[in-house]
């Protein structure tokens, strides 16, 4: 299994983009660093400055790629330590289960020859009543298939 490292510095991030949008979906791309066998931690996010509406959020491709090009010479180009893990946006209104267009998004994403990657991790969050961070967490595979990654909170 997966599993992804959610520091507190980014859940913060997270948390304030929420509280501003409000009832509109937000979110960007998820860039990281490999820490372990099958663990890696986030390390930075995006979050595009368009925001999304009601019940659909669209990423802007030039957005993150200027984002990319960003953290990579931040990173020194150490791809196989630093990377691009994925994508997250939030369902303010929805829970966070992946939905049918979320699927197909991030499959077309990992069966795309251009984009070159091996998996991608889709992070969805939202603000519970008691505005505390809700998420799910998921890893999608080239062979059409997805699982549930382990997401691990500091202490």
């Amino acid at each position: 299994m997966v599993e992804i490292i959610l520091p507190h510095d980014i859940q913060e991030r997270i948390h304030g983009v929420l509280l501003g949008a409000g009832s509109c979906e937000v979110g960007g791309i998820i860039m990281g660093k490999h820490v372990g066998l099958n663990r890696f931690c986030i390390v930075d996010i995006s979050i595009q400055k368009k925001i999304g509406v009601f019940a659909s959020f669209v990423r802007g491709v030039s957005e993150a790629i200027l984002e990319l090009k960003r953290f990579f010479k931040k990173t020194r180009r150490e791809y196989r330590r630093f990377n691009y893990l994925g994508e997250w946006h939030s369902h303010p209104s929805f829970s966070t289960k992946p939905s049918a267009k979320d699927l197909d998004t991030m499959f077309e994403l990992v069966e795309d020859s251009k984009v070159g990657a091996n998996f991608a991790v889709l992070l969805i969050v939202r603000l519970a009543e008691n505005t505390e961070i809700e998420c799910s967490t998921s890893v999608f595979w080239p062979d059409g298939t997805f699982e549930p990654a382990k997401l691990l909170i500091p202490a």
